[in-house]
């Protein structure tokens, strides 16, 4: 667990430094990942293609976003611990359906997108520190009326496959008697075109994810992220839990990249500021949440 806070005595400091910056050894005597990187000279970065603003294609077909620089910080303190200035990222795309597989199987090293760190998803893949704190709501056209949850009784509804939402959705469905039809999409992207067809009466999903949705629409005015906050999400990054001394080099490089005031540089940039592929701005303030969060950064969520 990586807590401390950014003002302690430099006495706490030195005596929780012993925990964070443990010799590698201690920590693990198997690293597969590690060794694999070692003996390539590349490093796997698994991205989005329309997770706005934390992993998406800009308009040369490159992955950025929020998440995408974090983890290039990581890789490049990486290439400092393993001492390595040459080593190379390969990109690798996945879907909501396969990036939890790509980690577990090995496809990938690090992914980099909106991926909420829960006790399930844990049982099969490790998570650094959270980058950011999400919310399920849902997008609707404005006209549509729609504005709370209830207002969804006998209305189909757009899901992207392999979210937390889908389970979350269900589950109300079922407690307040609502009979929504569920559709699934493949991908975010697909679930809002979905919605823009009038196909399905609202997409439900990470409420962020939704504002850059409704910032990248023709006339944004056209569409409402309403209905009251089902979760709490901590989204990221995701990498393999058969590699412990891989996750405590990551763990030390976001810690750092926190206290060192990147992460809060990264957010002001995509959050606050006009962004690609078309120059929105999503203008969504640092939460409290996540603000009290950077101030003790670690990997230990609320399930």
């Amino acid at each position: 667990m990586l807590c401390f806070k950014r003002t302690l005595p430099i006495a706490a400091l030195l005596s929780i430094s012993l925990c964070i910056f443990a010799p590698a050894s201690a920590v693990a005597s198997t690293t597969p990942v590690l060794d694999r990187i070692r003996n390539t000279g590349t490093i796997r970065v698994a991205h989005r293609e329309s997770s706005v603003p934390f992993s998406f294609y800009d308009a040369d077909k490159k992955p950025v976003g929020y998440a995408m620089d974090l983890c290039l910080r990581v890789v490049d303190k990486l290439r400092t611990d393993l001492k390595r200035p040459d080593l190379k990222v390969q990109y690798v795309m996945v879907t909501s359906s396969n990036r939890i597989p790509a980690i577990a199987e090995g496809k990938a090293d690090l992914e980099c997108g909106s991926t909420t760190n829960n006790r399930e998803r844990r049982e099969k893949v490790a998570f650094t520190v959270p980058h950011y704190i999400a919310g399920i709501r849902m997008i609707v056209k404005t006209s549509s009326g729609i504005r709370k949850w209830d207002d969804l009784r006998g209305k189909t509804v757009v899901t992207t496959k392999g979210t937390t939402s889908v389970a979350e959705l269900r589950k109300m469905n079922d407690v307040r008697v609502l009979n929504m039809k569920f559709i699934e999409a493949k991908d975010h992207a697909e679930s809002f075109a979905m919605v823009e067809a009038g196909k399905a009466d609202a997409f439900p999903m990470d409420d962020v994810l939704l504002y850059g949705f409704r910032a990248n629409t023709k006339n944004p005015g056209d569409y409402a992220v309403v209905g009251d906050m089902l979760t709490v999400e901590p989204y990221a990054i995701m990498l393999s839990k058969d590699d412990a001394e891989f996750k405590h080099l990551v763990d030390r490089a976001m810690t750092n990249i926190i206290l060192d005031y990147d992460a809060d540089k990264l957010y002001r940039k995509w959050f606050q500021q006009p962004i690609p592929p078309n120059g929105a701005k999503l203008d969504i303030p640092m939460s409290f949440l996540l603000r009290d969060s950077f101030k003790y950064p670690s990997d230990k969520v609320a399930d």
